[in-house]
């Protein structure tokens, strides 16, 4: 197998994943790309072929964290065996951009999403799941990874034009330079809007919450079920996972996409650069706070508080911002105790060997 197939091109490769890479290392291993990661092994493609792979146990061993391990849309160094129907994944190359978030649940920890993403598509139904909150944490997610986000607004069917301009207005009143594109699966001159945003080369994400028919989506983009769907839930109108892992799909007009699972619990930690890119006007006003240290809780001279009394900014927004900012402090905080813990677990384990062997 050659290290530099031609067809390396249709899975997204350019010229910044050409310089995170050396001539020496293409003498010995193979450049892939991970489009699917499963319980124990992952998927990779050179762009010809999509094998079955495992880690190298080095890789498995030295790593310290989730964020380690290859996700999906991941460039890796590889060697192919066995007339190249099974690979060996040697090395994670530098990535672009890494969409992660706090596992679900109480366990601290990151959970990885998908990696190199070029533009995330948040979807949002246009029925009951609509959420302005809810697309608030997917925003600080996709700000905090440096990825341009694009708000898919599906079921435009069920609802009439003026509705849907409301809705579009409600979140570019949030944030004014977001496209916003409405559609719905059940019409294909909204699908040929959603296709026309979409570039050749470039690797999107779908986000958002079961059954706002991003699979549904993915089958009309591909031309085809190919995918499996489930229905929605009429009593709660709650969707059901129709997607059950994460991977890189290459659609014939020459975009990728990453499906993922719907995310029913969306934690955010470390986000700093998210929260301020997604709360600007927030973050202008604390500049205007009497203590250079104002919680925006209860201080005197807060200017964020006299905005929220003033009705120049959403009380609903506000709690949201303070919300995301406490758990995410909280969460680091957790976090890093964690991994002071697991670091002298580590030492304490190193410490017994050395023992067991000095008494041989």
């Amino acid at each position: 197998m050659n290290n530099m197939p031609n067809n390396l091109e249709n899975i997204g490769f350019s010229k910044w994943i050409q310089a995170s890479v050396t001539s020496k290392s293409l003498e010995q291993f193979d450049l892939a790309r991970v489009v699917a990661v499963h319980k124990d092994s992952y998927t990779v493609s050179n762009g010809e072929v999509d094998v079955l792979a495992e880690l190298v146990g080095k890789l498995m061993f030295s790593a310290s964290s989730s964020t380690d391990y290859p996700a999906v849309g991941d460039w890796v160094l590889v060697n192919f065996y066995d007339e190249d129907t099974f690979a060996i994944i040697q090395e994670v190359l530098s990535r672009k951009s890494l969409l992660k978030r706090k596992t679900p649940g109480k366990k601290v920890d990151f959970q990885l999403i998908a990696a190199n993403i070029d533009i995330a598509l948040i979807v949002q139904s246009l029925n009951e799941n609509f959420n302005l909150r809810r697309l608030e944490r997917y925003l600080v997610m996709v700000n905090e990874s440096n990825i341009q986000p694009i708000v898919l607004l599906s079921k435009s069917d069920l609802l009439a034009i003026e509705d849907i301009t409301t809705r579009i207005d409600e979140i570019q009143k949030i944030m004014p330079q977001l496209l916003v594109v409405p559609f719905s699966n059940e019409n294909e001159a909204s699908l040929d809007h959603v296709k026309e945003i979409m570039q050749p080369g470039l690797t999107y994400c779908l986000l958002g919450s079961s059954g706002v028919g991003k699979t549904t989506l993915i089958n009309n983009l591909i031309g085809k079920s190919t995918f499996k769907t489930k229905t929605v839930s009429k009593k709660e109108s709650k969707g059901r996972h129709a997607t059950t892992h994460r991977q890189l799909i290459k659609l014939d007009f020459g975009a990728m996409v990453v499906d993922t699972p719907g995310m029913r619990e969306l934690g955010n930690f470390s986000v700093d650069t998210g929260l301020e890119e997604t709360f600007s006007e927030i973050i202008t006003l604390s500049e205007k706070c009497h203590f250079n240290d104002c919680s925006h809780v209860g201080e005197k001279g807060c200017a964020v508080l006299d905005a929220v009394e003033k009705g120049l900014l959403s009380a609903e927004r506000y709690q949201n911002y303070i919300k995301m900012t406490k758990e995410s402090n909280y969460n680091e905080m957790s976090y890093l105790e964690k991994r002071k813990k697991d670091k002298q677990f580590g030492k304490h384990c190193k410490s017994v060997m050395k023992h067991k062997k000095s008494q041989k």
